[in-house]
């Protein structure tokens, strides 16, 4: 195989392949909401990606829109991250 056609299938598999740069997902209960300081507070599983065992802790979120969607009691499934230092909620499917 020819160096072009090897850069290539690299660069094919790279943009092909999603699932390798998908953000892990964690799910969860909302178990507190505040939405004057834009926190929730959520009982959730392992959150692999900061490597944290299942607990109940307190996230900023990201986007101040996602506060509507948010109850107390509410099952979600999410994306954290750290953000400028503090563990964030980035995503909520």
């Amino acid at each position: 195989m020819n160096k072009l056609a090897l850069t290539a299938a690299l660069i094919g598999s790279l943009v092909f392949t999603p699932a390798v740069f998908a953000a892990p997902v964690s799910k969860g209960e909302v178990t507190k909401v505040d939405t004057r300081r834009n926190r929730v507070t959520v009982k959730h599983g392992p959150l692999d990606n900061l490597e944290m065992p299942a607990m109940t802790m307190v996230f900023e979120v990201s986007d101040p829109a996602m506060m509507d969607r948010l109850t107390v009691g509410r099952a979600i499934t999410f994306t954290a991250d750290r953000v400028k230092g503090k563990l964030t909620i980035v995503e909520i499917e």
